[in-house]
């Protein structure tokens, strides 16, 4: 399928819908679309995305500018159906090989009528998909509607077109819609912006590969173990935790940080000690130990700025050990703002002035998973943090809304 992208600019300009176009159009391309996108002013931003350029798109352009003052004034000029005829004529020239063109805003906005109209008019004659992105609405915005009057083309903003489908960006937006148009809200998708959570957190290439390939955007919680694997870590005390938290959290992960420690060679009978209880338990999705992403021979050993993006990912800090020196992570929790399940003992106490929660390491896992979850059940911090995770990244956008609404179209792909 090839999805055309359409508004008056496109990015590096700087705007919220430019913002949307950027996300929408990489992410599509990523998820094997063919892509392009078409605008008045902006430049290529991708190189595997066709970027193609159109003055007369531009809402700023001068012809447009001097029509649009007409049309404010309610003149509806011979100089307005000539650029509408030439828009109609540029774009099917552009988006022959088109399965459907999303349109951000220029159905229902009077920033560019000519091209409202020129869009009109291939949707009445074409059989392409047509998707009326809709973040603003002229005809209920008072500083817009004394430029609006009755009649073509003004009409075309408040009127439903029979060939396009509605998307507004939340379900207020959707129900004004709905009212303007004067259809059923369930008519109207609703499909939010999102947020990019990797650069926001400022994650590399390096850890994005990591949680991509592990699916820990998906892990509810997510908990980290920063640790070489040792003895004195009491790792498996941690497996058991995540065995008795998937009874109610199925999407629970845990990952262990460090590979074996490299000063006693019975860690690697520690470690398939620990392998085998993974497997016995049948925690296989659930347990990741990040040196087998390499493969034994070459194993990963991630630096500590690496380290410390797992950190600003996890929901949780698990630190369930027999003996330590004093306690470094629980400092690197604090910095991070995650909470810590720790051992009760005097190293932790000290580091973390008792202000984590505490666990016997000796006691029954149960108890910690206990623990854990009555965090996750009643934080509300952690709740928005795994709703905004959950609904409002471009992935899971692009994964549980966007790709759905696409495939609607496929009957009329030629």
């Amino acid at each position: 399928m090839h999805i055309s992208i359409l508004h008056y600019a496109s990015p590096p300009i700087v705007g919220g819908v430019e913002s949307t176009i950027y996300h929408h159009a990489r992410l599509l391309r990523s998820s094997g679309y063919s892509v392009s996108v078409i605008a008045g002013r902006g430049e290529s931003f991708d190189d595997e995305i066709p970027y193609y350029e159109i003055p007369e798109i531009n809402s700023r352009h001068p012809s447009i500018l001097k029509v649009g003052n007409e049309l404010a004034g309610g003149i509806l000029s011979d100089e307005f159906y000539q650029i509408r005829d030439e828009l109609v004529d540029r774009l099917n020239g552009i988006i022959g090989d088109t399965d459907v063109i999303i349109a951000h805003n220029v159905p229902t906005l009077h920033k560019n009528l000519p091209l409202t109209a020129a869009l009109e008019t291939i949707s009445k004659n074409s059989r392409l998909g047509m998707i009326a992105w809709c973040h603003d609405f002229a005809w209920q915005d008072s500083l817009y509607t004394p430029d609006l009057h009755a009649g073509y083309p003004w009409d075309l903003l408040k009127s439903p077109w029979p060939n396009l489908r509605y998307v507004t960006v939340s379900q207020h937006r959707r129900t004004r819609l709905a009212k303007l148009l004067q259809v059923p809200e369930a008519n109207i998708e609703v499909i939010p912006p999102g947020v990019d959570v990797y650069k926001f957190l400022d994650i590399t290439p390096t850890v994005q590969e990591i949680v991509d390939q592990l699916q820990l955007l998906d892990a509810d919680p997510l908990i980290l173990l920063p640790a070489r694997i040792t003895r004195r870590k009491n790792i498996e005390f941690a497996i058991k935790v995540i065995e008795s938290l998937k009874n109610e959290h199925p999407q629970v992960a845990l990952v262990i940080t460090g590979p074996p420690g490299p000063h006693n060679p019975k860690n690697i009978a520690y470690l398939d000690m620990l392998l085998g209880l993974r497997q016995d338990l049948k925690l296989i999705s659930n347990v990741h130990f990040l040196y087998e992403l390499k493969g034994e021979q070459d194993i990963l050993i991630l630096p500590e700025e690496r380290i410390s993006e797992l950190f600003r990912l996890a929901d949780v800090i698990i630190f369930p050990s027999h003996r330590e020196g004093f306690g470094i992570p629980v400092l690197e929790a604090g910095l991070s703002r995650v909470p810590v399940f720790a051992s009760d003992i005097p190293p932790v106490r000290e580091s973390s002035n008792d202000l984590i929660n505490l666990f016997d390491p000796s006691s029954d896992p149960s108890i910690a998973a206990n623990q854990i979850s009555t965090y996750i059940q009643t934080d509300r911090s952690y709740q928005l943090r795994r709703h905004v995770i959950k609904n409002y990244t471009w992935q899971s956008v692009l994964k549980k809304q966007i790709i759905p609404l696409l495939q609607e179209f496929d009957p009329l792909i030629k």
